[in-house]
């Protein structure tokens, strides 16, 4: 089994060229040699060294040949889409999604598996259910293919301390986290004989909004996982702190509860969000304190409330449903305060908004954006862009899976 050694985003020069020269020819190609060495800035003789290698490793193919300026007609190159397949799984409180994707971020295989509230002590199950899943749908495909899995987990994630902490969702719609004391990247490893990387599930998320966006000038961006935690990324590069933390930022806007202290009823604190700012709660709480009927929420609920989910809210929001219009906008607020502290913070050209929030539209996102608008620094919030997931309930799988194809890419 070829390790896929994985120390973050530190990477010697040249893995570094490895990966800028393959990058280059997947968002470019079919290219020439001189075209990758025009966008990428490294030398054609160089290039040609390296591409030899990519050839003998299935990772770049010969499409065509260019046009002639005169003498010997370029060859164009491209990725081998088909050469090197990598699993990506991702698993939160909400869904469990895997999928098989090739070199150009194409899923080739995908299993979803609905079932909320995922404890600690089904983590391993549910991961290997999945994997298996997976292989099972790849019956005409040589699995040697297959270079990595990548699982991105909601929760702390310690690359230092080789630690995970799964956040267990209580009865209030806030998360307690607890230690994970399985070896789960070992088990995984052990089962399948196959090299596997565990990440924030936020992490890879921006990853793969990123990996898969087609302007490659996009560097710095964030990526906001429902009201929970955020990925980061800096000049093209994963941020994940000193041991992988990085992101777990939980800001509560003027909560007014928090004991006597009058000081503590006006400020930010810092306390665990709900994985879906508190909407369900809320709409819940609201149906059994009012009359059930000014509200389609608990009918599309087939009248029960325990029925209620984010995605029926929206459902009832987008229909016109003024109860549910009204938590959503709130939430809207609370989201967007908390992205306003990370515009004038970090100054980023996008924030994604996905981990299933993305489904609210323009109903949450027309709120954030005006929130920040009012509250983060003109010269920031001029320069970013808010927009929703382009990956939807996928981005964390295909993030966790082009983890493992940017260490393919990166070896060569």
């Amino acid at each position: 089994m070829k390790s896929l050694a994985h120390k973050g985003d530190v990477l010697n020069e040249r893995l570094r060229r490895n990966l800028l020269i393959l990058e280059t020819i997947r968002r470019s190609g079919p290219v020439s040699k001189a075209d990758i060495s025009r966008i990428s800035g490294v030398n054609v003789v160089t290039i040609s060294n390296y591409i030899e290698s990519y050839i003998h490793n299935n990772l770049v193919c010969v499409k065509s040949l260019d046009i002639s300026a005169g003498g010997r007609r370029p060859a164009l190159l491209a990725i081998n889409p088909q050469g090197t397949l990598a699993i990506g799984i991702g698993l939160n409180l909400i869904d469990m999604i895997g999928v098989v994707i090739d070199l150009n971020g194409q899923i080739v295989a995908r299993v979803v598996k609905n079932r909320p509230n995922i404890d600690a002590k089904d983590i391993e199950d549910s991961a290997f259910t999945l994997i298996s899943e997976l292989f099972g749908q790849l019956s005409n495909v040589d699995k040697e293919k297959v270079r990595g899995i990548g699982i991105g987990m909601a929760g702390i994630v310690d690359h230092q301390g080789g630690t995970i902490r799964w956040p267990r969702k209580l009865d209030s719609g806030q998360c307690q986290y607890v230690s994970l004391d399985i070896p789960l990247k070992d088990m995984i490893e052990k089962k399948f004989k196959i090299p596997c990387i565990l990440e924030n599930d936020a992490t890879v998320a921006c990853l793969g909004e990123q990996w898969l966006n087609p302007d490659p000038d996009i560097e710095n961006l964030v990526y906001m996982f429902s009201g929970v935690g955020c990925g980061l990324m800096f000049n093209g590069e994963v941020y994940r702190g000193t041991s992988g933390g990085a992101g777990e930022i939980s800001l509560e806007a003027n909560p007014g509860k928090n004991g006597a202290d009058p000081f503590w009823n006006d400020a930010l604190f810092f306390q665990p969000w709900e994985d879906d700012l508190g909407i369900v709660r809320e709409i819940r709480e609201s149906i059994k304190d009012t009359d059930p009927a000014k509200s389609m929420v608990l009918e599309l609920a087939k009248g029960k409330i325990e029925n209620i989910h984010l995605r029926l809210v929206f459902q009832a929001a987008k229909a016109g449903d003024t109860l549910a219009l009204e938590k959503i906008r709130n939430a809207g607020r609370k989201l967007g305060a908390k992205v306003a502290v990370l515009v004038n913070l970090l100054n980023p050209q996008i924030v994604i908004i996905g981990g299933g929030m993305e489904e609210g539209g323009s109903i949450l996102l027309d709120v954030v954006k005006a929130t920040v608008s009012e509250l983060a620094f003109n010269e920031m919030a001029n320069a970013v862009k808010i927009v929703p997931s382009r990956l939807g309930n996928n981005a964390v799988a295909i993030g966790a899976a082009s983890l493992i194809v940017r260490q393919v890419f990166a070896q060569g």
